[in-house]
């Protein structure tokens, strides 16, 4: 096994949503050496959640965390946080985004979970693939410092999509991982991604923006 012949090969937990955007993060990092395992946190409202099924061509089903996954070559390990979970939907200290979305406090406590995940495994840092200005509340630049406060991870958060436009990292300026092959993607537009995909010879991936079922209006009045 790779990290028991390599004891100080560097180890990134990833966090894989299933859209393209984290996966694109995850295969950055992977190329340069680094060992990376991802997580998968099921509230039950991500619309690429586990309960989320989407045909592909031969007409079955996936379930696109796993399958980015498979794809990457790396282990996934979803973990259910529903009743955790509840509590950040109903008690949002940095209130709601688009109508009963806690985008800020979502954020904070999936990084903070993904903490509690390295510490007690042995990872040095975490991998997301956000990107500045691609959300209008948890993805601005002092949003992202925010929430590396809250989780107690200051420069121990690798944003591959969009580290050129950030501060640099711990994992970049000690040299675990490469900074000059991040990139510096901005914006909600989706181009930039998808060339980076075709660039890395990835021809098939999931929808290139996932979602959350608190975003939408009819399902928000519901809840």
């Amino acid at each position: 096994y790779t990290m028991e012949k390599t004891p100080n090969l560097r180890k990134a937990v990833a966090l894989i949503s299933g859209g393209l955007d984290s996966m694109l993060a995850a295969r950055v990092v992977k190329d340069q050496g680094v060992h990376v395992e991802g997580l998968n946190f099921f509230t039950g409202f991500c619309v690429e959640g586990h309960t989320h099924a989407i045909r592909n061509r031969k007409g079955g089903k996936r379930n696109n965390a796993l399958w980015v996954a498979e794809q990457l070559g790396i282990r996934l390990h979803i973990i259910d946080v529903i009743e955790e979970y509840k509590d950040v939907v109903i008690n949002p200290r940095h209130g709601y985004g688009a109508n009963l979305n806690p985008c800020l406090d979502c954020k904070s406590f999936m990084v903070g979970k993904a903490r509690e995940w390295m510490e007690q495994n042995g990872f040095d840092f975490i991998v997301t693939g956000e990107v500045v200005g691609q959300r209008p509340m948890s993805q601005r630049k002092e949003a992202m410092k925010l929430i590396e406060r809250e989780s107690g991870l200051d420069g121990l958060i690798v944003r591959p999509l969009c580290a050129l436009v950030l501060e640099p990292t711990i994992p970049e300026t000690e040299g675990w991982v490469d900074r000059s092959k991040f990139k510096a993607i901005t914006g909600r537009r989706r181009l930039p991604q998808m060339e980076l995909a075709k660039e890395l010879d990835i021809g098939d991936y999931p929808c290139p923006a996932g979602g959350c079922r608190l975003t939408d209006p009819g399902f928000a009045s519901r809840m």
